[in-house]
């Protein structure tokens, strides 16, 4: 509710400055007496595209669910939306790395996304719901496989579907968890593309392995490892990157010219 007046002011007073949607301020989090997350600094805009990017083990995955109030720091102040974390109020969409799901389990991509909407026990679905799933596929193109089975789509259309079900519920902020794992090559670009057009209306935040893909695709990355070693704008990550793999870091460009690393 702070969030939305703040927002309402600025746009009576013309003023157009982002928001923070994320403040994270000096948080720490240990899981099995294993530091995870060290005195972690982080603001995330209402209009950013951020990658966040570092080892196995990191804490990347740890930083989403501390977000989203899944899990408690153990030191330090987190916002969301000027909220709580975990907030039900918090308009909040989250794809997490691993969907569990019975690809053999009869259940197709209208009543997939639809699931996306649902209120509780003993409430039914409304008009409301159903054409916000409408909205949702035709925004990631799956409108036309509404009534296939989960099972017969690829792993980049199952992907979309997963979005979907996280846009029906009007997100601000989108949370994805390496949302390209599964994805082939020729695939991504075209997801890539979805993701730009859904950031005018949200904020983005993306885990992946993949630098030279999301260097090429993003506005700023956060290089994690344990600590936050770096965050701001691609252009400028290079030593933050190296600081986090403790190794060398280049962006690999595909045909000619060719980049040359450095020596490793």
């Amino acid at each position: 509710m702070r969030f939305q007046l703040l927002k309402e002011l600025h746009y009576l007073w013309g003023i157009k400055m982002a928001l923070n949607t994320v403040e994270m301020e000096n948080v720490s989090l240990t899981i099995n007496k294993q530091p995870v997350l060290q005195d972690i600094n982080l603001n995330i805009a209402d209009d950013d595209f951020l990658a966040i990017i570092g080892p196995n083990g990191g804490g990347k995955s740890t930083l989403l669910k501390v977000i989203l109030g899944l899990l408690k720091p153990d030191h330090g102040r987190v916002t969301v939306f000027a909220n709580e974390p975990g907030n039900p109020n918090n308009p909040v969409g989250y794809l997490p790395q691993h969907v569990s799901f019975d690809p053999d389990f009869p259940i197709n991509v209208f009543d997939t996304t639809l699931s996306g909407r649902y209120h509780g026990f003993f409430k039914n679905y409304t008009d409301e719901d159903r054409e916000r799933v409408i909205t949702a596929l035709k925004e990631v193109g799956m409108l036309k496989y509404q009534d296939r089975q989960m099972s017969q789509l690829s792993g980049g259309q199952v992907q979309r579907v997963f979005i979907a079900r996280a846009l029906v519920r009007d997100p601000k902020l989108l949370l994805l968890d390496e949302p390209m794992a599964s994805i082939d090559p020729e695939m991504q670009n075209s997801f890539y593309n979805l993701l730009s057009q859904l950031r005018s209306r949200m904020a983005i935040v993306l885990i992946s392995h993949d630098v030279g893909a999301v260097s090429t695709q993003v506005e700023n990355i956060a290089c994690l490892n344990q600590k936050l070693y770096y965050h701001g704008p691609v252009e400028n990550s290079e030593k933050g990157l190296e600081a986090v793999y403790k190794c060398p870091i280049g962006y690999i460009s595909h045909g000619i010219p060719h980049r040359i690393l450095k020596e490793h």
